[in-house]
């Protein structure tokens, strides 16, 4: 499946490791939720980035005293109607302050797109490359927004009024 991540399709460096398999010592890995917390100080410092897929069923606070050792937090649309992932991932970029990379997988579509990169998502797990392709141009379409959410990014009001001080100031 292709990655989109910071405005380009990306490599995944974190290889998806089963439940039954073996972890390996080195490199970056994704591991479920399930395994990730039946083990969690070991798996966490371990000789390379860890990756988490969270469910959207799943309680945040369970890998909440973990996000700083985390590099991905993969949250998972299991429907195109359950936004439950929408919600973990504001809380995550807003309430926990995570900065790792804060991926969306499953039912990734690209009319949803926007919304997910206002919630904090970062990267997309998506089905097709054309999807993929779709993505791009959709994120650099939209610059301005009125909303404050997730993403980081100012508000068209606070763009105007750093405007205005910014004038009254010369």
């Amino acid at each position: 499946m292709p990655l989109v991540k910071n405005g380009r399709v990306a490599t995944d460096t974190f290889p998806q490791v089963a439940d039954d398999a073996d972890i390996p010592a080195d490199g970056a890995v994704l591991i479920s939720a399930a395994r990730f917390l039946a083990d969690p100080e070991t798996l966490s410092q371990r000789g390379g980035p860890t990756a988490v897929i969270w469910p959207n069923n799943r309680d945040l606070d369970d890998v909440v005293p973990f996000l700083g050792r985390l590099a991905v937090v993969a949250l998972v649309f299991p429907t195109f109607r359950d936004g439950r992932a929408y919600s973990q991932a504001r809380l995550l970029r807003e309430r926990h302050a995570f900065k790792g990379e804060l991926r969306a997988t499953g039912q990734v579509l690209r009319d949803q797109f926007v919304f997910m990169l206002r919630a904090g998502f970062d990267a997309f797990e998506v089905k097709k490359q054309g999807d993929a392709e779709a993505f791009l141009a959709t994120a650099k379409r939209y610059t301005v927004f009125y909303q404050p959410t997730g993403d980081g990014r100012i508000t068209a009001l606070h763009r105007r009024m750093q405007l205005r001080h910014s004038e009254s100031a010369s």
